[in-house]
């Protein structure tokens, strides 16, 4: 884990801190929105270079373990949020979008530094990746309308352009990239290698400008923070003792159960705060919620990491 890894959610925080703070400048605030999608779908391209798309066939070699995170992640989990939406976030159809829009995109890369930190079986986590990441494209919209559609917050045809313009721009321009550089192994890996830190800075200069045009909002409702936190820390529990179980009822080995955990507890921000920008920019509420998730997330993730080293630890004795 390198150093902007390392601090990524401290990063976050700062950057919401400066945003806030340079939004009080009003020429600032009026032109920050304008540059929020460009740096989110720059930031997107860059992710999505680092994933190994062309090996997505490599996830269906242990078709056990495959079928059983996909169950987790795209038909559990998806029910999960809307329970939990329904049961805190009801009264807000901003918040409770945004809680949906988080939880029902899996990580894509975080989980891979922790299922390694946590003695887990990170060749498996890594082909289940490219398939996380299909599904999660494809089924976004979807969710979306099935759980959102009544909120009167979603636009279907927005929803759809939006997509376009923040998911599959990046993923066909990184696709060409790969193709273009596909007889160029020792280039393509030196370009991602030289790239790999740029998604967090432009994941942080967008946040910066999120929070510069609409960072008075946040301030004008701080309460929400603690509406949307409790959600969230239900969501972690629940999920954590659920892939555990699952994971001990098909008999997985330590290593295995670890990488089911956290590819079903990990989620994917970045991929849901560039749709959420795009497709609701008059619903500032729905990007803060996914703002607010990582800050979460990654404690609570550090925090399991040892919860599972602990329990192998446990066992062996």
């Amino acid at each position: 884990m390198g150093l902007f890894e390392k601090l990524y959610t401290f990063i976050i925080f700062i950057a919401v801190i400066i945003g806030i703070y340079i939004g009080q400048v009003e020429p600032i605030r009026a032109n920050a929105e304008s540059f929020i999608v460009p740096l989110l779908v720059a930031m997107l391209y860059i992710t999505f270079l680092q994933i190994p798309i062309e090996a997505i066939k490599q996830s269906f070699k242990n078709i056990k373990f495959t079928y059983t995170s996909v169950i987790i992640n795209f038909i559990w989990t998806p029910i999960l949020a809307w329970l939990l939406s329904l049961l805190f976030l009801s009264d807000n159809p901003a918040l409770y979008i945004g809680f949906i829009m988080l939880m029902v995109t899996p990580c894509t890369d975080w989980y891979l530094i922790f299922t390694g930190m946590a003695k887990g079986n990170v060749a498996l986590s890594t082909a289940i990746l490219p398939l996380n990441l299909i599904l999660q494209v494809i089924l976004l919209p979807i969710y979306l309308l099935i759980f959102g559609g009544t909120t009167g917050v979603l636009e279907f045809s927005f929803l759809l352009e939006s997509i376009l313009i923040a998911l599959f721009l990046p993923l066909v321009l990184a696709f060409l990239t790969k193709v273009v550089l596909r007889k160029k192994e020792l280039l393509r890996s030196k370009l991602i290698s030289n790239l790999s830190v740029l998604p967090i800075i432009l994941l942080s200069f967008a946040i910066v400008a999120m929070f510069a045009s609409q960072g008075q909002l946040l301030l004008d409702n701080l309460e929400l923070i603690w509406q949307i936190t409790i959600p969230i820390l239900l969501f972690f529990i629940i999920n954590f003792v659920v892939g555990q179980k699952v994971g001990q009822l098909m008999k997985f080995p330590y290593k295995d159960r670890v990488s089911l955990s956290l590819t079903t507890l990990a989620r994917n921000s970045p991929i849901a705060l560039a749709i959420a920008i795009t497709a609701f920019p008059n619903e500032p509420l729905i990007a803060l919620t996914l703002v607010i998730g990582p800050l979460l997330e990654l404690p609570i993730l550090a925090i399991i990491t040892q919860l599972l080293l602990f329990i192998s630890k446990g066992k062996r004795t």
